[in-house]
């Protein structure tokens, strides 16, 4: 079973486990802030994956450190992420919960690029065109990027929508030779 297969069943059972405590939003939180301090962390992520360490040792540290901050359940979900060797599927099932609390608010996170810091005009421009486009709510992350030199790209989902002068160029480009 891929990586990406695996963080999404993990995240299904979890986001399973949420609605049955009726907090998806709170573990939300959690999952993201335990992914973020494995993929961003060098030492905790030693800590997690480091065999001089016994699984005792770990999933004590785990429960005093989560102790009065996390419900109960999701600490012992992540002590079974332990106890099955899948630390590192930890920012993956972070992303996958994400995506299953987007699903169930009707929202669709889109990456847009442009050749420029984009303004408050723009964002909003461009947050009101995807609007309409996919009909649900969007949440945008801009970036810029000059060597796109003009036009966008979008990346929501699996769905790309490049109008990019660079890529026009290139197709043209292509299409001369």
């Amino acid at each position: 079973m891929s990586a990406s297969a695996v963080a999404r069943n993990y995240a299904t059972t979890l986001f399973e486990l949420a609605a049955r405590d009726g907090n998806e939003a709170e573990y939300g939180r959690l999952i993201e802030e335990i992914g973020d301090l494995y993929a961003n962390v060098p030492d905790f992520q030693r800590f997690l994956e480091v065999p001089a360490v016994s699984l005792f040792e770990k999933k004590e540290a785990i429960q005093a450190a989560l102790s009065g901050r996390a419900p109960d359940l999701f600490v012992r979900f992540l002590l079974v992420i332990m106890d099955r060797h899948r630390q590192r599927a930890l920012p993956g099932i972070a992303l996958a919960y994400r995506d299953l609390l987007d699903e169930k608010a009707g929202r669709v996170r889109a990456t847009v690029t442009l050749p420029f810091e984009a303004d408050d005009r723009v964002r909003n421009e461009v947050v009101s065109a995807l609007e309409r486009r996919f009909e649900r709510e969007v949440v945008p992350e801009f970036h810029e990027d000059p060597k796109i030199l003009g036009g966008v790209i979008i990346r929501v989902g699996d769905e790309l929508l490049d109008a990019s002068l660079r890529r026009q160029l290139e197709q043209m480009r292509r299409e001369l030779y």
